[in-house]
């Protein structure tokens, strides 16, 4: 028997998923200090709730993965110190991102975190870890659904172009 069969969690990381899972943590901790630093910037209630939903999906993920690492011996990557509450008054208006703003931050970052997710996915010859970046994937799906209904009831949301069919004479 090889050292890839039988239970998955008995089998080696390769340098790959490795890498893939440090990356992936350390983004997770960036992207709570940035998702922190925009609760700041908010106005909109609902929106508030969407950005502590971003956060605490992060910090799922870096729960999950920083498991894993420490599991192989993995050194866990730094995150980025804790940011304070501000009032948003103190922030001056052209210093401060607008509700739609982060709004629009929330849907790319979430596409861009899909990507990135399935890309992790098919690098994975460990189904366990593979199993466990669908299920940060699977996460996000809701959260860009959340992400896009919101930006669509407040109005912020930036139509391209569409495309009409020409009347029929």
């Amino acid at each position: 028997m090889g050292i890839l069969n039988g239970n998955p969690k008995d089998e080696p990381l390769h340098y790959g998923e490795v890498s893939v899972l440090w990356a992936a943590s350390l983004t997770a901790k960036s992207m709570v200090a940035a998702y922190s630093t925009l609760m700041n910037h908010a106005g909109d209630e609902d929106l508030k709730k969407l950005i502590q939903e971003a956060i605490m999906l992060e910090q799922a993920e870096m729960l999950g993965l920083d498991e894993m690492l420490k599991e192989h011996g993995v050194a866990i990557p730094p995150a980025p110190p804790e940011r304070p509450k501000a009032n948003i008054e103190d922030i001056p208006a052209g210093a401060r991102f607008t509700d739609p703003e982060i709004s629009a931050s929330l849907s790319r970052e979430a596409g861009l975190g899909l990507t990135a997710l399935s890309q992790a996915m098919s690098q994975c010859i460990r189904e366990d870890i593979a199993a466990m970046f669908a299920q940060f994937h699977a996460a996000k799906v809701k959260f860009g659904h959340s992400a896009l209904k919101l930006s669509k009831e407040k109005g912020w949301l930036v139509v391209p172009p569409l495309h009409m069919e020409p009347a029929k004479v």
